[in-house]
């Protein structure tokens, strides 16, 4: 791969960004050369990204640090139809009201890593329902659908993945890879836009992009790709047990989004500081170099971090302090994530199954079972072993609360409410 001589893919180089561009030589001197403008798209298919997404907000974050414009692109359009990419099935389709709700939810977190306005370097957010939805199809047949090969679209990773596995793919699907081209060349008419970046399964659709424009005569359109990340131990980013790690503080707290940075797997801490914080890369390098137990107060530094950018400084050292006086001190910590349980519920008792699913410590009474046999299981801090357990008002703190614990990290407070 090149050295790159601009601002931007220097610092994507040296953080690990960049899996594979279109062009470097090119891509470098236009950087060097003129503010670029450059997009990532992102599917609205839930009312908030998860840390997956998080490599690609990152892109754009940088991409404004070093003097560029970005683009967050909403796919209110595309999103009526579904990427097939590398999917085993039809994704389930989703009515206009629910995709706008679901970007409107989204938009909330990408205002605290991007500066949006007018001026020539300030982030835009566009939705590509502006041109997709008012598409004349006849038109659009004739003077895009001409320049798209099928038997090149047939030969996409994406498309071979399902077509090898003798899944149906749908016509409707076939189209989004036309789609999301044509965004391209949209954006380039719209904002001089002359770079996508993506995760490297994009790789296809982006290269249809550069390609449409060239036939539709554009300048000169680049692909950037960053690799698809998974842990250490192969699991996959934005994953936990309990599920995804929500983006929007609505759908997970800044305590449980800490908590997932904080168990970071040793190998994988030093490649998530580059990756997911703006710490300078010599203060990196000087983490790097800490093994033993200080990789444990390194990980605390990873999520205090990753945490800030995302819910602002004062939510992140809140969310370190409640771990600290949790785990290091042992105590109550008030604002430890919590549910609330009706009162009347209470003085009757509740199952530990039931209990410990509804406080979304567990997925299913099996596993709590699991949990019991493995010692997991406490209740204000004594351990439970019997699966018939109730929990009820005799269990009711001091401080008016029951505390539910799952291992030595994973802690729910109950609300009698």
């Amino acid at each position: 791969m090149s050295e790159f001589k601009s601002d931007f893919l220097h610092t994507l180089q040296e953080r690990g960004f960049i899996h594979q561009t279109s062009d470097d030589a090119g891509l470098d001197a236009l950087f060097n050369k003129e503010i670029v403008t450059a997009y990532i798209g992102f599917d609205p298919t839930a009312p908030s990204l998860h840390a997956g997404g998080l490599i690609q907000i990152m892109m754009l974050h940088w991409l404004q640090a070093t003097g560029h414009r970005p683009i967050s692109l909403m796919g209110g359009g595309t999103g009526m139809v579904g990427d097939p990419s590398f999917k085993d099935e039809a994704r389930q389709l989703m009515t206009p009201e629910t995709i706008a709700a679901n970007i409107a939810s989204i938009k909330s977190v990408f205002s605290n890593y991007l500066t949006y306005g007018e001026g020539p370097r300030d982030a835009l957010m566009i939705n590509n329902a502006d041109w997709l939805l008012g598409i004349n199809y006849l038109e659009f047949l004739r003077d895009v659908g001409r320049h798209f090969s099928v038997n090149r679209m047939l030969a996409f990773d994406s498309v071979k993945t399902r077509l090898d596995r003798e899944q149906s793919l749908s016509f409707l699907e076939f189209n989004y890879m036309i789609l999301q081209a044509y965004d391209f060349v949209e954006l380039y008419k719209r904002t001089g836009c002359r770079l996508q970046m993506g995760g490297s399964d994009q790789w296809g659709n982006i290269v249809n992009g550069l390609d449409l424009g060239h036939r539709m005569g554009t300048p000169q359109l680049y692909a950037l790709t960053s690799p698809l990340l998974t842990t250490s131990s192969g699991a996959k980013m934005g994953k936990s047990v309990n599920g995804a790690i929500w983006l929007n503080p609505d759908m997970l707290s800044a305590y449980d989004f800490w908590q997932y940075w904080r168990n970071t797997e040793d190998a994988d801490v030093s490649r998530f500081l580059k990756l997911y914080t703006t710490l300078p890369m010599s203060e990196i390098a000087r983490l790097s170099q800490l093994g033993g137990a200080e990789i444990n107060e390194v990980k605390k530094i990873l999520a205090t971090e990753i945490t800030a950018m995302l819910h602002g400084r004062a939510a992140a050292e809140e969310a370190a302090e409640t771990a600290r006086k949790t785990f290091e001190e042992g105590a109550l910590a008030e604002n430890l994530p919590s549910i609330d349980v009706p009162a009347a519920e209470l003085e009757a008792g509740v199952g530990v199954l039931t209990l410990f699913v509804r406080a979304g410590l567990a997925e299913s009474n099996g596993k709590v079972r699991q949990f019991l046999k493995d010692g997991a299981v406490r209740v204000n801090d004594k351990v439970i072993s019997d699966d018939r357990q109730v929990i009820g008002t005799g269990e009711i703190t001091a401080e008016n609360v029951i505390k539910l614990s799952l291992g030595k990290k994973k802690h729910i407070l109950v609300r009698p409410a």
